[in-house]
């Protein structure tokens, strides 16, 4: 009875007959596969049903709900951006001291760049306006000489 059924196998399949092994994984991924799309279904029919009878409360409370909404959400932005401002003025202020302290926090090279920058440039400006001065000194008592 063996033999039969497995002369049968090979005339039917050939050399790739399937085994049980690979029949039972077959069985079960398809049930597995169906149970959880019935599943899934079940829980988009659940969602919708949902929807449809809490949609009447949410149009007559969306007057309220909509306005509270908003202040929640304000609130809620407000808190973060306080926050961030906190953390950013703690995080500078940890900077600065460790700059004063001479510690060398990152960015305070272009700092020092900075300040020379500005002061060679204060400099500049410093001598503009002695030379601009003393044009004007020359000028008004070039005036008053001549009149």
């Amino acid at each position: 009875m063996a033999d039969q059924s497995r002369q049968v196998r090979q005339t039917l399949y050939g050399d790739s007959a399937p085994t049980s092994r690979n029949a039972v994984k077959v069985l079960t991924a398809a049930t597995i596969g169906a149970g959880l799309s019935f599943l899934s279904g079940l829980t988009l029919t659940g969602t919708v049903i949902g929807l449809i009878v809490v949609t009447p409360l949410l149009v007559l409370c969306s007057p309220v709900l909509v306005p509270a909404a908003i202040a929640l959400f304000l609130t809620f932005a407000g808190f973060v951006f306080s926050g961030g401002c906190g953390a950013v003025g703690i995080s500078v202020l940890m900077w600065i001291y460790q700059y004063v302290a001479g510690k060398h926090p990152p960015g305070a090279d272009q700092l020092d760049q900075g300040k020379e920058k500005l002061a060679t440039k204060a400099r500049e400006m410093k001598e503009k306006a002695r030379g601009y001065g003393q044009q004007v000194q020359q000028k008004a008592q070039e005036t008053t000489q001549g009149s």
